[in-house]
């Protein structure tokens, strides 16, 4: 009786034990990652800064990326009592909804009444009169992690904004989807606009927080000045993390696959290719009328996200990169491939006054033209892209490891 006592009772505790690991289970969040913990965007630490936000007027810098658990950030922080006195919205405007390059009126959200000032509009740069009520300002905007995302450039100007008017800058970083490498020619002093207004490459691998501390750091702000920054830091977080964005950044980068693709792809933008603006896949394909009739093909048309698609209602060739593992580094041999494959009568077409602004140089249009190897293009990278990693390494606030 003793022994079968025993057995019973070597069971119930085995079921116990059992049952308290799969609970354990049960109640770990899943992750974004292939890691154990799940990331946590530095929108979600409120406990770093609401104090910062408490009995201040407050303009937040945002768009439909700034958001915790699927809740906007400007209704969660007005629950939580913080005096919000108007959003700034960059290009895209505030719910993500405009076409790239589409001029963004000002407005006012329908939901809480705020004003919603443009940064794409009249103005890139925020105005004295734009801050004239504002105590503090709130930066939260997903990056993709290529210098040529304008988010960046937004970042810039609100910044030295800011620091004119002696206005405190909190950014709430985010993680970068592309932060695992760096590639690409470092911006050129004269090809600065706002697709690339800093001597980085085209891939950068830093955060938009660890960018903001680069740009206060190295004086880029207009006359050396700096902001009084302060950066709300990802939790769990390495530039290695694989990170799915839960809300797509911009209305043409829809996926993973399109965010990934887009270091590499957006070149094409200074083409006569399209990228599949006016698709349900766009930057995941590449094709143009002129390139060879391959089996692959699609019609741009006019669509929220694209309003006026280059080659709109004609066949386009080219490549279906939708189910490729997108490579690790800024991939030229589409880009070397489509132009050696265009018609000589069109070859002079190809290029547009664009390319330049998006690569930051005049020499990869160049070389490409010339036939250079890849590897000899790359090879005139490196010496501005080893200098930039000792720029880079001061304001890193994650491993790379």
């Amino acid at each position: 009786m003793q022994l079968k006592n025993t057995y019973l009772l070597s069971i119930v505790l085995f079921l116990i034990v059992f049952s308290c690991k799969s609970s354990s289970k049960k109640n770990i969040i899943p992750s974004q990652t292939n890691q154990q913990t799940k990331i946590f965007p530095g929108a979600y630490d409120m406990n770093r800064y609401l104090a910062l936000l408490q009995n201040k007027r407050v303009a937040l810098v945002g768009n439909q990326t700034s958001e915790i658990n699927g809740t906007h950030l400007v209704d969660t922080l007005l629950q939580r009592g913080i005096h919000i006195v108007k959003v700034f919205a960059p290009e895209h405007g505030f719910r993500g909804q405009a076409s790239a390059g589409e001029k963004v009126a000002d407005s006012k959200d329908k939901k809480t009444g705020l004003p919603i000032i443009s940064l794409y509009g009249k103005h890139k740069k925020p105005t004295t009169e734009d801050l004239q009520n504002v105590d503090i300002i709130v930066f939260d905007i997903q990056d993709v992690g290529a210098r040529f995302y304008t988010y960046l450039s937004t970042l810039h100007y609100v910044m030295e904004a800011a620091a004119e008017q002696h206005i405190p800058v909190v950014v709430l970083d985010r993680p970068n989807p592309n932060a695992d490498y760096i590639a690409g020619p470092v911006m050129e002093d004269q090809n600065k606009s706002f697709v690339g207004m800093h001597p980085v490459p085209i891939v950068y691998a830093m955060t938009i927080g660890e960018y903001a501390r680069m740009i206060n750091g190295e004086h880029w702000l207009k006359n050396g000045i700096q902001a009084d920054l302060t950066v709300i830091p990802i939790q769990n977080y390495t530039h290695q993390s694989v990170y799915r964005l839960p809300v797509k950044p911009s209305p043409n980068l829809p996926n993973y696959q399109a965010v990934r693709l887009y270091p590499s792809l957006c070149l094409f933008e200074g083409t006569d290719v399209s990228v599949g603006r006016g698709t349900d896949f766009p930057f995941q394909v590449y094709g143009s009328p002129y390139l060879p009739k391959t089996g692959f093909s699609f019609i741009p048309k006019p669509n929220a996200g694209s309003k006026w698609p280059i080659h709109q209602d004609q066949v386009c060739y080219g490549k279906d990169l939708r189910q490729i593992t997108p490579p690790t580094e800024l991939y030229l041999k589409w880009l070397k491939d489509a132009y050696q494959s265009y018609p000589d009568s069109l070859k002079t077409k190809f290029f547009n006054k664009f390319f330049v602004k998006l690569s930051g140089t005049q020499s990869l249009q160049n070389d490409i033209m010339n036939g250079i190897p890849t590897a000899q293009i790359k090879a005139k990278w490196q010496k501005g892209i080893a200098h930039f990693k000792t720029i880079r390494q001061k304001y890193l606030l994650y491993s790379d490891h």
